[in-house]
């Protein structure tokens, strides 16, 4: 469990006012000396991410942050991570420092409300502050032979509050083809493939199948058609690497739905209808609009990669138009999005859900439609529907959208 991927993990921010504890807490839980701790305000100056276990929830990922109330030289640039942290956490830790409560938790508080998350308030210190109110865990994180104790009710506290798609998640696609049945994925072995290894949204799709009982055949895109000519029957499924779709397509028969891996995580990790809505406005550019394009991941860009290389030179092939193309990567993501005709977010594969569908509210609050991956690089080969086609109430609605 621990090589979980972060975007697979319940991700926990510790938020709290300076010298609230935050890092003593987050030693205490996970047992181990991850964040540096002081009397000294600032002592936490970025995020600090760690794994863990915690039995019975889960995987998880702390998110320790700089505290609130900071009045040192780069406060400001320190809280703006802070803030940025909170778009990609699944769940709200607020520690106090024992009953006090004034303009720093009110702040975080608000910053909280506004995205909606659930909320677990640690009141640490309660060594000096005996009388502590009873909505949250009262704890002395500096004591560490309470640690089997506060874990016991951290966890229960968590599973009472975290979201139910974590408890529940949704299947990649073991959902799209029967138990026992064929699914076939067609996976290039390109510059961009790890050496000796699978990309991640391949490795999930192969595991989400045996999970759900089902037989997978992995090929190359050259192998493919003869492939399918060895079957017996038909495969129930077919998926692909998007940058061999129209290829797929007109390999695979009618009768055999087929999609994509990027638009498995586009219905995973967001909103798949949005961002098909949201490859209509490809055909809509003009000479001189601005496209973002968003990489999750910071990956070292090949020759042909698909992001930085591949999706700008179809997208100015297809539409004919001189575009700006902008990209950012990693957690970073444009704060004037509303300088952009369009933003084209990768699979996500490295993000959880919520840091997915938070850059789609932030683009569509803008008025700016995204799409990802996937779905730009179906639409802009003429096949989306056709990938589609295994998910028919999203593609009815789309095609209702279309008209």
């Amino acid at each position: 469990m621990l090589q979980t991927p972060k975007g697979l993990r319940l991700q926990i921010a510790l938020l709290g006012r300076v010298n609230a504890g935050k890092s003593s807490f987050l030693n205490l839980v996970t047992g181990q000396h991850v964040s540096i701790t002081s009397e000294i305000a600032g002592t936490t100056t970025d995020v600090v991410e760690k794994a863990q276990e915690l039995l019975t929830l889960g995987p998880v990922l702390w998110l320790d942050t700089a505290g609130f109330g900071d009045d040192t030289a780069l406060s400001a640039e320190r809280l703006q991570k802070t803030r940025l942290v909170l778009d990609r956490a699944d769940v709200a830790v607020l520690v106090l420092d024992g009953n006090q409560f004034g303009a720093p938790e009110e702040e975080i508080l608000s910053e909280i409300k506004k995205r909606s998350l659930p909320l677990l308030k640690v009141y640490n210190k309660a060594d000096l502050y005996p009388d502590l109110p009873s909505d949250g865990l009262a704890v002395n994180a500096l004591n560490l032979q309470s640690r089997h104790q506060v874990l016991t009710a951290l966890t229960a506290a968590l599973l009472k509050i975290c979201p139910d798609s974590f408890l529940t998640p949704l299947p990649l696609l073991g959902d799209l083809a029967p138990k026992g049945g064929l699914v076939v994925m067609i996976v290039p072995i390109d510059y961009e493939a790890p050496k000796g290894r699978l990309i991640l949204p391949q490795v999930q799709a192969i595991r989400d199948c045996l999970d759900h009982h089902q037989n997978v055949l992995v090929v190359q895109e050259d192998t493919y058609l003869n492939a399918l000519k060895n079957l017996k029957k038909e495969p129930d499924l077919v998926v692909c690497d998007s940058q061999v779709v129209k290829q797929m397509v007109e390999k695979t028969p009618p009768s055999v739905p087929c999609t994509t891996f990027s638009i498995l995580m586009a219905r995973l990790k967001g909103d798949l209808l949005k961002m098909s809505e949201g490859a209509g406005a490809i055909w809509t550019l003009k000479d001189g609009d601005k496209v973002l394009i968003a990489e999750s991941c910071t990956h070292h860009a090949i020759e042909d990669d698909i992001g930085t290389v591949k999706i700008p030179n179809l997208l100015r092939l297809k539409t004919g138009k001189n575009l700006q193309i902008d990209h950012v990567s990693g957690c970073d993501f444009a704060k004037n999005l509303s300088d952009y005709k369009l933003v084209i977010q990768c699979g996500g594969c490295t993000q959880n859900r919520r840091e997915i569908l938070s850059r789609i509210h932030q683009s569509l609050s803008q008025g700016v439609p995204i799409t990802n991956y996937g779905v730009c690089l179906a639409a802009l080969n003429g096949v989306l529907e056709r990938v589609l086609a295994p998910f028919p109430e999203i593609l009815e609605r789309y095609q209702k959208l279309k008209k």
